[in-house]
C-alpha cells in the first residue's frame, strides 16, 4: 500500500489493524454491521447493489479517461490515447484491459464542482452535500450529512444477517452516517484483503471453531451483560449500546452467510491473480463477494492518487496497472456471474488534476472539470456523457456534479432522490441537494 502523505500533510496509516473492527472510533461501525432489528426488513425495492471505488487523492482523468492529444505538450502529458472496444471512445494506453470492457461502463466527462480541497471535496462527492464552514475534515467520521452507503442502509435495510453497508480496507473519513446514527453506519473491515491469511477476527472466529463454542460464549456474554446493565443506568446512551452490539456480534459469528462472504481464501487463485495481488485488486474481489452475499453497498477507498510530483512514472509503474487489472476484472467477473445488471459500479476520486503539468512533473488539484466512470446496475455501457473543453479546464456542455451522481445512484437502487431523511430532532432533510438523475446514462 502507498503510505505517503497527501499534500495537506495528513498522515496516512503505516499499517492496517488487521481485524480491528472498531465500535466507537468508526462511528459505531459494528452497530452498522449488525443492524438493529427494526432496520432488518424485507425490501420491496432496491434489488441493485452498489460498489463505490473511491480513488482518494484525485485521479488524473486528463491522463486516463479524457485525454487531450492535440493540446500543448505542457498539458497533454506523456501517455497516448488508444481505441477501446467501443468505436469512437479513446482512453489512455496504460489502461488496455479497461479499454477492452468499455462496452460495459460509461464516462461522464463533464463532471464538476467548486472545491479542490481534499476533505471538503471527499465529503461533497460521498454525500452530495457541500460541507458548511464549520466542517472539520480531521475527524473520522467527519460527516455533516450521511454518505450514500448510509442512506442506502437506512432506506433499504439489511438482507438477512449480512450487513447492508461495508467499508474496506479502512473507514474513509466521509463514509459515515451523520444524523442517521449507528444503525446506518458502515461496518469497517480495517484489514488489507491482500494480506496473507486475511481474516476479520472481530466478526468471525477461525473457521474451525464450531457453533457450540460460540453458544458457550453467548451464555457468558449474557451474564456479563446482566452485570453491565446494573451499572449502565448511570452511563450515557452510547455506552448502553455496546452490550447490544456485542450480542449481535456473537449472532453474526454463527451465520454461514457471513463466514462465506468474508472468506476471501475460498476464491480461485487464478481469479485472485487476475484482480491483482494488491490492496485495490483484492478489495474489488472482496466487494464482489460481499454484494453476491447480499451487502447493498461496498465503499472501497484506495490511495494515494494525489500525484503532485513525478506523476507519470507513479501512474505508469504503480497506480494504473493496479487500476487496469482490478476494474476490468471486476466488470468481467460481474458479467460472467450474471450480476452486472444488478450491481452498480462507480469509479472516481474527489476531483481531477490540473490541465497544466507542474514544474515538479505532476498535476495539482482540479475540481472544475474531471471524469467519473460508472457501469452496471442499469447504466448503459459504451457511452460518453458531456464533454470538456480543449484542455479539460471546464465542461464544454452538460455539466453534472455530486448532487446529480447521488440522485442517479439512489434512483438506480430504487430510492427516490426526492425522499426525506430526518435528524434526531425530527427536522426533514432531502436525500439530495436538488440533484438530477443523469438520464443520458440510463
Amino acid at each position: 500500500m502507498n503510505t505517503s502523505p497527501f499534500c495537506d500533510g495528513l498522515s496516512r496509516r503505516s499499517f492496517l489493524r488487521v481485524g480491528a473492527a472498531s465500535t466507537l472510533g468508526a462511528q459505531f461501525s459494528l452497530g452498522g454491521l449488525l443492524q438493529a432489528e427494526s432496520a432488518v426488513k424485507t425490501a420491496t425495492r432496491g434489488d441493485v447493489s452498489f460498489i463505490f471505488v473511491f480513488l482518494r487523492g484525485g485521479l488524473s482523468t486528463i491522463d486516463t479517461f479524457d485525454m487531450k492529444p492535440d493540446a500543448p505538450d505542457t498539458i497533454r502529458g506523456e501517455f497516448k490515447p488508444v481505441r477501446t472496444k467501443v468505436p469512437g471512445i479513446h482512453i489512455c494506453d496504460q489502461l488496455p484491459r479497461i479499454g477492452g470492457v468499455m462496452d460495459q461502463f460509461s464516462l461522464i466527462r463533464s463532471f464538476t464542482h467548486q472545491n479542490a480541497g481534499h476533505g471538503h471535496a471527499d465529503h461533497y462527492m460521498m454525500t452530495g452535500y457541500h460541507p458548511t464552514p464549520a466542517f472539520n475534515g480531521s475527524l473520522t467520521p467527519n460527516n455533516e450529512h450521511p454518505c450514500m452507503g448510509s442512506v442506502i442502509a437506512s432506506k433499504l435495510g439489511a438482507r438477512g444477517s449480512i450487513p447492508p453497508y461495508v467499508c474496506l480496507p479502512t473507514h474513509h473519513p466521509s463514509a459515515g452516517s451523520a444524523y442517521l446514527g449507528p444503525d446506518a453506519a458502515p461496518f469497517t473491515i480495517e484489514a488489507d484483503p491482500n494480506s496473507p491469511g486475511f481474516a476479520v477476527p472481530d466478526l468471525m472466529p477461525p473457521l474451525n471453531i464450531d457453533a457450540q463454542r460460540l453458544e458457550d460464549r453467548r451464555g457468558l456474554l449474557s451474564k456479563v451483560d446482566r452485570f453491565q446493565r446494573s451499572i449502565e443506568q448511570k452511563a450515557n446512551a452510547a455506552a448502553r449500546d455496546l452490550g447490544v452490539f456485542s450480542q449481535r456480534a456473537v449472532s453474526l459469528m454463527t451465520s454461514k452467510e457471513a463466514k462465506q462472504a468474508f472468506n476471501l481464501q475460498a476464491e480461485d487463485e487464478k481469479l485472485r491473480d487476475a484482480y491483482g495481488r494488491n490492496t485495490l485488486g483484492q478489495s474489488c474481489l472482496m466487494a464482489r463477494r460481499l454484494v453476491e452475499s447480499g451487502v447493498r453497498c461496498v465503499t472501497i477507498e484506495h490511495q494515494n492518487w494525489d500525484t503532485h510530483y513525478g506523476q507519470f512514472p507513479t501512474l505508469k509503474d504503480d497506480l494504473l496497472p493496479k487500476l487496469d487489472n482490478a476494474i476490468s476484472t471486476l466488470f468481467t467477473d460481474l458479467r460472467q456471474r450474471g450480476m452486472l445488471k444488478k450491481t452498480l459500479v462507480v469509479i472516481t476520486g474527489e476531483f481531477g488534476r490540473t490541465p497544466k503539468i507542474s514544474k515538479e512533473g505532476g498535476r495539482d488539484h482540479w475540481s472544475r472539470c474531471f471524469t467519473v466512470a460508472l457501469g452496471g446496475g442499469g447504466i448503459q455501457g459504451g457511452r460518453v456523457v458531456g464533454q470538456s473543453d480543449k484542455i479539460a479546464y471546464d465542461p464544454a456542455d452538460s455539466p453534472y456534479g455530486p448532487e446529480d451522481l447521488c440522485a442517479t445512484v439512489y434512483s438506480l437502487l430504487g430510492i427516490s432522490p426526492h425522499d426525506e431523511m430526518h435528524t434526531p430532532e425530527g427536522r426533514p432533510v432531502m436525500l439530495t441537494n436538488n440533484g438530477r438523475v443523469i438520464k443520458e446514462l440510463i
